[in-house]
């Protein structure tokens, strides 16, 4: 009986401890930064699975065209992701990595758009 009342008594604290160690802090900047990351690269695949999906049924457009439209959209994933370690990265590399990767990506979507062929080559 004694035991049984012991085994009570430590009950609620230790529910308690299991419940709190359960709850998110919500405060972690790395995990929110990667949260963050993931979220830019899944909007950027969808946007290219859609891109890629509307190029397959308009019959005229050549393979240059899909693949400049492609290597936009992969660039802009990359200036995206970049942004976000930019932003929330303390570690002076990686922040050295991530602007070398916007700078060079944002001038090569440049390139890009200038030289994408617009109009299909007769038949």
């Amino acid at each position: 009986m004694v035991r049984r009342r012991r085994m009570i008594r430590a009950a609620p604290p230790i529910a308690l401890l299991l419940v709190l160690g359960a709850c998110d802090g919500g405060g972690d900047p790395v995990q929110q930064a990667l949260r963050e990351a993931s979220a830019a690269n899944q909007a950027a695949a969808t946007r290219t699975t859609a891109e890629m999906q509307a190029a397959a049924q308009t019959a005229d457009q050549t393979a240059d065209q899909a693949y400049v439209a492609k290597m936009i959209a992969n660039h802009e994933s990359a200036v995206a992701t970049a942004r976000v370690a930019l932003r929330d990265s303390r570690d002076p590399e990686i922040r050295r990595m991530a602007q070398s990767v916007v700078d060079a990506q944002t001038r090569e979507i440049a390139e890009l758009k200038a030289w994408a062929p617009t109009v299909a080559p007769a038949n």
